[in-house]
């Protein structure tokens, strides 16, 4: 659907939730909001793009089965200090608390009076844990030791608190600790402590991860299968990694995790994305760097966090269901611990506005001489026929290197007939792999780092190093191959100028 159709059809929602006056008479003091039906059948079969393999492209549960699955509750939750800056009294003051439901199905909910009371409520879903003291990764016991925040480089705030970890109490007298929200990959801690949520995050939780988890296990083998296995490729790359000895490449790999990348489930180690910023995500017409899933209303946006909180682990990619038993092969009951739960319908569209209400900080960069001159090089050079003002993305797939797009997917996609060449490797060999990569849009490049889909370059400056090409470039972002030499090819667009011409090239990009 093109992008003014989306618009269209967000408005018609946004008109029928908050109309001023209803067909029934109802005062306006009180609209009947029509919240969107996450799950429906028909829709999840065209929701995202087909994978560059159609017959592994994924077949969704059901509606029925879905709505099986049992809503989780959200609890309050309380701030996270690092060592030194709780203040007094706090600890036992919160093992003195009452659990505290604010939302659950049915019994307990927040105000939604107003639209404004909708996006306070989804701001409580973006905070909100998915898992409480998750064994084995991350405890009280971790955010209350000094050296872990040594260790592990946590971003705090001026006062101290951990802005995307949370205290939640299900018990009185036990004191848990919250993680895995929205927030802890989208809350981004600026260099003067600024917390900016919804931009990219700032805290790499892959690299605490693979510093604490024995990969040799039988449970953690089982786990990253679930995560990264791409079962139809022959070989499956996850299996070259599961064989080598875990303390030699893989083990240097995982420690290049840098803040800003992760591998998230349906990507992959070797092959992690750039973590999204996702204020201005209303104006994007496809969700992922590979362009994975159409976002064509509000309630495509919904479905994205449903599936990315754990129910595309439920689905069967030719016959390999992740969340399937130790044979991936079969669906657990809906209310099974391993399925999760879920967000309600209601939950799902209060987090959808809060996301589509979210704003950039404050530009400090000023648009001067120097950045005119760039906007200039930027028109010359043909830029905005990609990153197409005032969005600065045309919105468009490109597709990878060697991969060539099925007869019919110019009739349903909008896609560009040239590829731009990086690395093909997350969208030909993961389960986010859809043959294209998304034109990304250029607003707010000043707030955000590790540049290139799976984050090889930590500034502008590294991206539009000529260098960058050369068989001898280490990456200043992710590293492929650890420590050793890795270029990063692909998208020579500006590699050419002359180094006045790029330095004021940058300068207008950091004014966007």
């Amino acid at each position: 659907m093109a992008l003014r159709a989306q618009h269209r059809v967000s408005c018609i929602l946004c008109i029928a939730s908050f109309g001023s006056v209803l067909a029934s008479g109802q005062s306006a003091k009180k609209p009947v909001v029509v919240i969107p039906r996450t799950w429906d059948d028909a829709a999840m079969k065209t929701l995202e793009v087909p994978l560059a393999n159609p017959a592994a492209s994924p077949k969704h549960v059901s509606a029925d089965y879905y709505y099986r699955i049992p809503v989780r509750p959200i609890y309050k939750q309380y701030a996270v200090y690092a060592p030194g800056k709780e203040p007094s009294g706090y600890w036992e003051w919160l093992q003195k608390q009452e659990p505290v439901i604010l939302w659950d199905e049915g019994r307990t909910r927040p105000p939604l009076r107003n639209k404004t009371d909708w996006i306070k409520a989804g701001e409580s879903v973006f905070d909100a844990p998915l898992f409480v003291e998750v064994d084995g990764l991350l405890s009280v016991s971790d955010v209350r030791n000094p050296g872990w925040f040594d260790e592990s480089e946590v971003p705090v705030t001026p006062q101290g608190i951990v802005p995307f970890f949370s205290y939640v109490i299900r018990e009185k007298g036990k004191v848990e600790l919250g993680s895995l929200s929205c927030g802890m990959c989208h809350t981004r801690v600026m260099a003067d402590g600024t917390v900016v949520k919804g931009a990219q995050g700032s805290f790499s939780f892959d690299r605490w991860v693979n510093r604490k988890v024995n990969s040799g296990t039988l449970q953690s083998r089982l786990l990253v299968r679930g995560l990264y296995a791409v079962p139809w490729l022959k070989p499956d790359p996850l299996d070259q990694q599961l064989a080598a000895p875990p303390d030699q490449v893989i083990r240097k790999i995982q420690e290049s995790m840098v803040p800003g990348v992760m591998a998230r489930h349906r990507s992959s180690d070797t092959y992690p994305v750039q973590v999204p910023d996702l204020i201005g995500v209303k104006d994007r017409a496809y969700l992922d760097r590979t362009g994975l899933q159409q976002h064509r209303s509000v309630v495509d946006l919904m479905r994205y966090a449903a599936l990315n909180q754990g129910a595309d682990g439920l689905a069967g990619f030719d016959g390999f269901i992740p969340l399937g038993g130790p044979d991936f092969d079969k669906l657990p009951d809906p209310a099974s611990p391993i399925v999760g739960g879920r967000y309600s319908d209601e939950q799902l569209y209060a987090l959808a506005l809060y996301v589509y209400s979210l704003t950039p900080p404050p530009n400090p960069n000023r648009f001067d001489p120097i950045a005119a001159r760039g906007r200039n090089i930027f028109e010359r050079e043909g830029c905005a026929g990609c990153h197409t003002p005032p969005l600065y993305t045309n919105n468009k797939l490109t597709p990878a290197e060697g991969f060539t797009p099925p007869s019919d997917a110019a009739g349903k996609y909008a896609i560009l007939p040239f590829s731009v060449d990086t690395d093909p490797g997350l969208t030909t060999k993961t389960r986010r792999g859809t043959g294209y990569y998304k034109v990304p849009s250029l607003k707010g490049v000043w707030y955000r780092s590790m540049f290139g889909h799976s984050g090889w370059c930590a500034t502008l400056e590294d991206w539009f190093d000529p260098r960058r090409v050369h068989d001898d470039y280490i990456p200043t972002g992710f590293k492929p191959n650890g420590n050793a030499p890795y270029p990063v090819k692909g998208h020579p667009f500006g590699l050419t100028l002359s180094e006045e011409d790029r330095e004021a090239l940058i300068v207008f990009l950091k004014t966007l």
